[in-house]
């Protein structure tokens, strides 16, 4: 017996979402900014870029440990387990997750995804004002509300993001769903080959450790443009009111959450069938 009949049209649509990932082409302008940006990162060492990935790197296992830790986190995990006892009421870890349906799975995750989605417009608003410290504490909070909403889509389909495998993954798929359209899919295809370890390390992580790179300054220097741009934006009031930095700051957070989710909820949904599909084979 092989995937069910709803099963398999979500995987057709897996399928197509990856072959449109797949044709995503650079424009002009992001071929002359990769020769920029590969020109800039010439003039350091080896050296000095491998430990500023490093700290980079370093920084992102802070935060996820730090999210975990949150009493909202461990609110939402269990709003999670509470939502999918409606369907079965054995539900009892999050492991057990997995026993739901496809579109059961699909239907929590898209809360978690839509919740997060209006905490990323809000926050935008918020930083559109124009405020320094909210200016400020930007890219940090962008960065913390997209990993979180990673970890609380992984821990929908039953992955527990607290083992070191979960989290580097998790870490991973935030990462590949950071970079611009035409390098996701060779990150997709990346994940897909960390899956493989997935039977043999479900306590120790045995890749490599490595999260962010070079691709990953795209992301950061976009989010550092919004800033400069939101700042310059700042006297630009209506009735005292800075209309154009709040449309702004919330455009272009919420596309930025809106990508992430949907990167994280297909890898997800692509992890849940393939391993019921090995289910069936053994």
């Amino acid at each position: 017996m092989g995937l069910t009949e709803r099963e398999q049209r979500v995987w057709e649509e897996l399928k197509n979402w990856e072959r449109r990932l797949e044709q995503q082409e650079g424009t002009d302008f992001q071929m002359i900014y990769d020769k920029w940006m590969n020109s800039a990162l010439s003039k350091l060492s080896r050296g000095e870029r491998s430990k500023w990935f490093a700290k980079a790197d370093q920084w992102l296992f802070h935060l996820h440990a730090f999210i975990q830790s949150t009493q909202s986190q461990l609110d939402a995990r269990n709003r999670i387990l509470a939502t999918a006892r409606l369907f079965h009421d054995h539900i009892e870890h999050v492991e057990d997750l997995k026993h739901l349906s496809i579109d059961e799975l699909s239907y929590i995750a898209e809360h978690q995804i839509a919740r997060h989605r209006m905490y990323s417009f809000v926050q935008g608003g918020a930083a559109g004002t124009g405020g320094l410290l909210l200016l400020g504490a930007d890219l940090p909070l962008v960065a913390a509300l997209n990993l979180k909403a990673v970890q609380l889509i992984a821990t929908t389909y039953g992955y527990d993001v607290n083992k070191p495998y979960e989290m580097m993954l998790a870490l991973k798929v935030f990462h590949a769903a950071i970079l611009p359209a035409r390098l996701q899919h060779y990150a997709w295809q990346e994940l897909q080959q960390e899956l493989g370890a997935d039977e043999y390390a479900m306590f120790f992580y045995g890749g490599s450790e490595e999260v962010t790179d070079e691709d990953s300054l795209s992301a950061i220097l976009k989010q550092l443009v919004k800033t400069l741009l939101l700042y310059s934006l700042r006297r630009k009031v209506f009735q005292g009111i800075p209309l154009l930095g709040i449309a702004v700051g919330s455009t272009v957070n919420y596309r930025l959450t809106r990508n992430v989710t949907e990167f994280a909820n297909r890898f997800y949904q692509m992890r849940y069938l393939l391993e019921k599909q090995s289910e069936i084979v053994s």
